[in-house]
């Protein structure tokens, strides 16, 4: 039997790290130090929750996240112009992106440890995408998952309880073959409108833009 898809990630793209970073830990949440993705022209950090993770995601090199669909992406979400975005992991990616005629794209990154991190993905979003649609992720093997990361929430335990998504509820369904679990699609601007996370003694709700880059 096919296990349903899981949410393996949920994209916030930030004008600067260090101020979303400062932001979460305002409510108790810790942002652990990531790494660069020199071909994109980003740069992250990590806030881990066992099974799945928040990735705040800032451009570090404008000219080269302006060649990429990934840093422009980012970019504009951290204007406010588009919403956050999700990953879901893939049993089989090599058969969900043949399902979907999409391409496989094959990333790393190195940890501040010096491990190195692979995966491949499909269907990452471009300017003409449907952004209420999550995109694919495959770890390499033997990749620790940066959701299962060590890390001290001032909090307590922090985990993801659910996404509020805007989008077409049926074409999500098509898209992923299924459903996944703790996610509510709502008419609104296609993507993640919404973070719901859960505390040991409170919920929190985090909706986009993390920090308002305007004056």
């Amino acid at each position: 039997m096919t296990r349903a898809p899981e949410v393996d990630h949920v994209v916030l793209g930030v004008a600067d790290l260090d101020d979303a970073a400062a932001r979460l830990a305002e409510q108790g949440i810790t942002a652990l130090p990531g790494g660069t993705h020199p071909h994109w022209g980003t740069a992250n950090r990590i806030v881990p929750l066992g099974s799945a993770y928040l990735e705040l995601v800032a451009v570090v090199d404008a000219d080269v996240a302006a060649t990429s669909a990934f840093g422009s992406w980012v970019a504009a979400q951290a204007r406010g112009d588009a919403a956050w975005g999700w990953a879901v992991r893939s049993q089989d990616i090599a058969a969900t992106a043949e399902r979907l005629g999409l391409d496989l794209v094959a990333g790393s990154r190195v940890r501040p440890d010096g491990v190195t991190l692979s995966w491949q993905l499909a269907g990452v979003p471009d300017e003409g995408s449907d952004r209420s649609l999550p995109f694919f992720i495959a770890w390499g093997d033997g990749v620790p998952m940066p959701g299962g990361s060590a890390v001290t929430h001032d909090a307590g335990t922090v985990l993801l309880r659910g996404l509020t998504v805007g989008g077409d509820d049926d074409a999500l369904r098509g898209w992923l073959d299924g459903e996944v679990d703790g996610v509510v699609v709502t008419p609104g601007r296609p993507g993640v409108l919404a973070v719901v996370l859960t505390t040991p003694s409170a919920e929190i709700t985090l909706r986009p833009p993390l920090v308002d880059p305007r004056p």
